[in-house]
């Protein structure tokens, strides 16, 4: 991951904003918690960005929702609080450790039974999901040397109308000169795939604060 530089007043803008806008938060402190008891790193999203997706999925009024990228659970949490009570989250996750931490967490949550956790490569997990109902909303967050492929399975497990969202687009300025640097050259693809996809209308959304310089792109299906 390229270095994050904050500049002077993102961090206390983002806590303002926080503190101010982001209710339904309880619990997620357990969550960072969590994360850094198990040595896990710390790229989760913000929670204005989690409560974004929260609002998106209730927006789109998702009622099945995959994401690509589980870690402790902080945006699973998030997603299972923008479906209705009969909706379903299933979250890829590549290492059982971090399933196994996000698992406990979803579970203090109260959102158990929304969710489901599938173990492994998503690459390897994404095809055994072909053939069932639609995807009506798409979160993609894991490696990102990979996010192309990930765009192009939200397209096959998904219809007209689904909402796909991927993180970590701007990559601190990255994607403009990617280099040597094969996350960046990988979000580049998979922005230039988007940009290109007769089937996606998409924009992005630049974002700063303790995350660094970073961003979304929001897509839906057509």
């Amino acid at each position: 991951m390229v270095e994050h530089v904050n500049q002077p007043g993102w961090a206390d803008v983002e806590e303002y904003l926080s503190t101010t806008l982001v209710r339904g938060g309880a619990g997620m402190d357990a969550v960072i918690s969590s994360t850094d008891a198990a040595g896990m790193p710390r790229i989760e999203v913000a929670p204005t960005a989690g409560k974004l997706l929260m609002l998106l999925a209730r927006i789109q009024g998702a009622r099945r929702v995959l994401e690509i990228g589980t870690l402790a659970g902080f945006s699973t949490i998030w997603l299972a609080r923008g479906i209705p009570e009969d909706g379903h989250v299933t979250t890829c996750e590549f290492l059982p450790e971090h399933a196994a931490v996000a698992r406990k967490n979803i579970d203090a949550a109260g959102f158990g039974a929304k969710v489901e956790i599938r173990v492994g490569p998503a690459l390897q997990t994404l095809p055994t999901l072909a053939g069932g109902d639609p995807y009506d909303f798409v979160f993609i967050d894991a490696d990102k040397g990979n996010d192309v492929n990930y765009v192009q399975w939200a397209l096959k497990l998904t219809r007209p109308g689904s909402v796909i969202v991927m993180d970590n687009v701007v990559w601190e300025g990255a994607i403009l000169d990617p280099g040597e640097d094969p996350d960046a050259a990988g979000i580049r693809a998979a922005l230039d795939f988007i940009g290109s996809s007769p089937r996606l209308d998409a924009t992005a959304i630049q974002t700063a604060g303790t995350k660094g310089w970073d961003g979304f792109a929001i897509a839906i299906v057509t």
